[in-house]
């Protein structure tokens, strides 16, 4: 007796069989899908590139026109700038302000303070400066002596605040750092100090009293600011040192 699974092949067989003879093609699901006329495919539209054209897409605006005007002003507007400070330079240096009794020395206000950083380095770059030269440098700390200060703003006609660092040459009042960088970048601030006494020791070489500092304890209070008096019996004010009991190194500011 023949299985089920065996009869079953029969007649499929015998079904595709009579298909054939008959002109019926059995079912391919693959060539029905691929071949379908029901699926309609839109037709492909030409790309218009006329857009494209770069007498139409680019165009320069009116606005560009107007920066490059800008631009060029602003140029025009550096080099006035320039011969403005030029000018001023010019006139920083024959500034009529004097130094009595500084005639053969370069003097610098300055600060040793880092309170205000912009104004601790303009004071370290102009002293580095000037010290490139190796003249005779009056360094006047008023940080460390307020007398200085005083001094200052009695010759400025200043009554009460003054940028530094300031700088005088033979006398002469020449200004703060930027003037003092402009005249060494221009060669004419080592035309100013040709002439001046120049120190026996190196540019760079530390005082080894005081350390470059200008001031050492006082030696007759020892910083205190007090001294007794044996008549009045009783401590007095030092009249050697500062507030600070401080007073001006004897090897490096003699």
């Amino acid at each position: 007796m023949k299985s089920k699974r065996t009869i079953s092949k029969h007649k499929v067989h015998n079904k595709i069989k009579d298909e054939i003879e008959t002109g019926n093609k059995p079912l391919n699901r693959s060539y029905t899908i691929n071949n379908s006329s029901s699926i309609d495919i839109p037709p492909v539209k030409p790309f218009n590139y006329s857009s494209f054209q770069r007498s139409e897409s680019v165009k320069v605006p009116d606005s560009i026109k107007g920066k490059v005007r800008s631009l060029c002003n602003l140029f025009e507007s550096r080099k006035e700038s320039r011969k403005a400070s030029k000018l001023k330079l010019e006139s920083k240096v024959s500034d009529p302000i004097q130094l009595p009794g500084t005639e053969d020395r370069v003097v610098v206000y300055f600060t040793s303070l880092r309170g205000i950083r912009r104004t601790y380095e303009d004071c370290y770059s102009v002293r580095m400066i000037l010290k490139f030269f190796r003249v005779t440098i009056d360094e006047r700390d008023i940080s460390m002596d307020a007398e200085y200060r005083k001094e200052l703003l009695r010759v400025l006609g200043v009554k009460n605040n003054v940028s530094l660092p300031q700088v005088f040459v033979r006398g002469k009042h020449i200004g703060g750092a930027d003037v003092v960088k402009q005249l060494h970048e221009t060669g004419q601030l080592a035309t100013m100090l040709k002439g001046l006494p120049v120190r026996s020791s190196g540019a760079w070489e530390v005082c080894k009293a005081c350390g470059d500092v200008r001031f050492l304890p006082c030696a007759n209070c020892s910083g205190s600011k007090k001294v007794f008096d044996e008549d009045d019996d009783m401590l007095k004010r030092c009249p050697d040192c500062n507030e600070n009991g401080l007073v001006r190194c004897p090897s490096c500011c003699s």
